[in-house]
């Protein structure tokens, strides 16, 4: 007994920080709401939840029932929990990224994601898909986050990214021969339609979310080339239609236009990065319904990264160099043609929590605040085919919400300081009510 209170105290710093249960009865009042499916800024707005659902959306400060707790956003804009469409969780890039297969047990990768989902919700961002880890680390992340067992957003998970050998994604690529092997469609490298099948499948039995296929090669991946395609279209139609049989889209990062050109005429549901594309694929894009998710923040972290020796392998360089500024020139083209946009950052690359910073490099490339800001809650949704559950603040809908001071419509980088976070009804983080300082007697 008397070692129970000191090994308290000790362990005390080290428990995750506490959130509110989610319980019946609480009832938002804000200030501003923002309807992202209509465009429209509500004012002076009651939000009803109950558990872990938002039960109505009434005009005016209606008062709390007997037993309802309130909670007071008057003093802010509240708008849907935020949705990032292109992260990894499993990671940071930085000097020791491309040795860490190496040299980090996988347990110690795992313990280390907790705090990087932890940031990513802290950060505003309830809902993201991760686009690919090498040994399917966020699929046991999601499970842990839905059992509650640690904090995080709620995660779709393509388990490990879909490669051809030697493409993007092929995590023997940069490797010693003597290490590499042969790894094959249980390791996400297919070569031929059987093995596209194979893989796929395998990505289901293990218990994916989606299908994550590197259509072109990358930036930060050990091989010259970064925009060749590396699919041929018959193997991307095999991925696409045998997702399709086990209720599975597919995200198809790529870099160069013919890979782009493949993927979206095989039926993929998104391309990410979409770097040098053209009007032939926007024209093909428009026409599939494919959604570009274009991590602009990607584009200037490795930018920025190749200015400095010794950072990023010499192979790699040049593609970053070359990659990186294309983006945002990119982005507003795409804007203007009418493909549709689905918000991602490809944090892993960039530092996980910094999410919301995407929003004011969309706006810079010419990108509306509200569409913006769409892309990231509605048009999430709607990719992940879950509009009806998640994306927007309505009667029905899981009570994701977020808050921040201002006007984000005004000054979209008031995002990049959430001040509220609910998921599922439970608060995780909670707004400080500004009090005006009022003089009694000189003192104040």
């Amino acid at each position: 007994m008397p070692f129970i209170l000191p090994l308290v105290l000790f362990l005390l710093p080290f428990a995750p920080p506490l959130q509110d249960s989610p319980q019946a009865g609480i009832v938002i009042h804000a200030g501003r709401l923002l309807d992202v499916r209509s465009g429209e800024v509500l004012e002076q707005t009651t939000i009803r939840i109950e558990g872990d659902r938002i039960t109505a959306v009434e005009s005016g400060y209606a008062p709390p029932k007997d037993g309802e707790r309130l909670i007071d956003l008057t003093h802010h804009t509240v708008l849907p929990g935020l949705m990032d469409m292109h992260t990894h969780l499993s990671g940071e890039l930085g000097p020791d990224s491309y040795n860490e297969d190496f040299r980090m047990e996988e347990g110690e990768m795992a313990f280390r994601m907790v705090g990087y989902a932890e940031k990513t919700l802290l950060a505003g961002f309830t809902t993201v898909r991760d686009l690919g880890d090498t040994y399917r680390l966020t699929i046991s992340m999601r499970k842990a986050i839905d059992k509650g067992h640690v904090i995080g957003p709620r995660i779709y998970s393509a388990g490990k990214a879909i490669a051809t050998t030697g493409g993007h994604a092929d995590p023997t690529n940069g490797v010693a021969s003597w290490l590499r092997g042969n790894p094959g469609p249980d390791e996400g490298v297919v070569n031929g339609i059987e093995d596209a099948r194979k893989a796929v499948r395998q990505r289901y039995k293990e218990g994916a979310d989606l299908i994550k296929i590197t259509a072109t090669g990358g930036v930060l991946s050990q091989a010259k080339n970064g925009l060749n395609p590396q699919f041929t279209l018959d193997e991307v139609q095999a991925v696409v239609d045998t997702a399709r049989d086990y209720g599975l889209k597919v995200a198809a990062h790529a870099h160069g236009a013919e890979g782009m050109l493949r993927a979206v005429e095989a039926g993929v549901a998104s391309i990410e990065h979409g770097t040098f594309i053209d009007d032939e694929v926007i024209a093909l894009m428009k026409k599939k319904g494919t959604y570009l998710v274009p991590t602009l923040m990607a584009g200037r972290e490795v930018a920025q990264m190749a200015e400095i020796d010794g950072l990023l392998p010499e192979i790699v360089r040049p593609k970053a160099r070359s990659i990186g500024p294309v983006l945002m020139k990119m982005l507003g083209k795409v804007h203007r043609s009418g493909v549709k946009i689905a918000f991602g950052t490809d944090c892993g690359v960039s530092k996980h929590g910094t999410n919301a910073q995407e929003f004011g490099l969309m706006v810079e490339a010419g990108v509306p605040p509200m569409e913006a800001i769409r892309s990231a809650t509605w048009s999430a949704a709607d990719l992940l085919g879950v509009q009806d559950e998640i994306g927007a603040i309505a009667e029905g809908y899981h009570a994701d919400l977020i808050a921040v001071t201002g006007d984000p419509l005004q000054d979209i980088t008031r995002l990049e300081d959430v001040a509220f976070v609910m998921k599922d009804g439970v608060v995780y983080k909670k707004a400080k009510i500004a009090v005006e300082a009022v003089d009694i007697g000189g003192v104040r």
